[in-house]
């Protein structure tokens, strides 16, 4: 214990009030749902999140990097060490001609649209997905036709050896629901996107059609955390879960969504067993009927 206070009290030091301890996961997760995280700490800018990660390493403490929490799953017993949120200190959004540079706190909608007032091209797939700028980068979100990988042109990230780097075009290893960040350990900053001059009332019109497909086939109107599933090749996940008879299946309070069988929903005091055990449900389920197996694109994340 006496370790465990210390570095929480040394990152109290150099952070302030943006440190809370034993703070519960569930009010960081779209899908509310989590249990405690030994710290959680909101950086106030790249050179407060340097020093906080050195002193963390220093004491050997682990560090899990959060944006949006939108498309996490914490697990029970929650985190041990310091969840590092990258969150509105670092959402910073600058547009100079053709380019939009957001930190990586900064929420992808909210990007989308000041793109689309600027009279910018080429976010408008993304105006609906929850996630942050890092949190997309991460998993190369994408929706209705577009992807992160067409428009980011640079990345700001800090390395393991604490060095920032930016990394270009041809370093992010761009895949589905993959990119290089996953494997290198780096913590994105802020990114780079290279748009397109574009027709201001078109984007809106066109932002308005994605918002409006979303809250008639998504349930928008209970916690989640997006697609539960990653697309199988050939399928879609949420195709193959209705076409099962799994709309609507529950365990405890995590549900198939009845309105889109590829979201898994919390009806109320849902716990992270529930929404799992359901998960595995579902998949051997799927696999039994159609031979198919359908792998978690949330992420998994907490003690076990």
């Amino acid at each position: 214990m006496d370790k465990d206070f210390t570095w929480r009290e040394e990152l109290i030091a150099l952070a302030g009030s943006r440190v809370l301890c034993d703070e519960p996961m569930s009010r960081h997760t779209t899908f509310r749902i989590g249990g405690n995280a030994d710290a959680f700490w909101t950086p106030a800018d790249e050179s407060e999140l340097i020093a906080g990660l050195k002193l963390l390493k220093t004491a050997g403490v682990p560090a899990t990097i959060l944006g949006n929490g939108s498309n996490v799953l914490v697990r029970d017993k929650g985190i041990r060490g310091c969840v590092v949120s990258l969150a509105a200190p670092m959402s910073d959004i600058n547009i100079e001609g053709t380019e939009v540079t957001a930190g990586a706190g900064a929420i992808l909608g909210v990007v989308a649209n000041k793109a689309a007032e600027a009279g910018l091209t080429g976010l408008e797939f993304a105006v609906g997905i929850p996630g942050s700028i890092g949190g997309a980068v991460y998993m190369n979100a994408g929706a209705y036709g577009g992807e992160i990988k067409d428009i980011v042109s640079s990345v700001t990230a800090l390395l393991p050896n604490g060095e920032v780097k930016q990394f270009t075009a041809a370093e992010f290893d761009f895949g589905y629901r993959h990119s290089v960040f996953q494997e290198n350990g780096a913590i994105i900053i802020s990114a780079v996107f290279s748009l397109a001059a574009g027709d201001k009332e078109a984007s809106r019109r066109q932002m308005n059609e994605i918002q409006a497909k979303r809250r008639e086939k998504q349930p928008l109107e209970l916690p989640s955390a997006g697609s539960t599933f990653k697309r199988p090749p050939g399928y879609f996940a949420g195709t193959l879960i209705d076409q099962t008879g799994l709309k609507g299946y529950t365990v405890g309070g995590a549900q198939v969504s009845e309105k889109h069988a590829g979201f898994v929903v919390n009806k109320g005091g849902a716990t992270a067993a529930d929404v799992l055990q359901l998960m595995k449900d579902v998949s051997d389920r799927i696999y039994a009927a159609h031979g198919v197996r359908l792998e978690p694109e949330v992420k998994i994340i907490g003690e076990e």
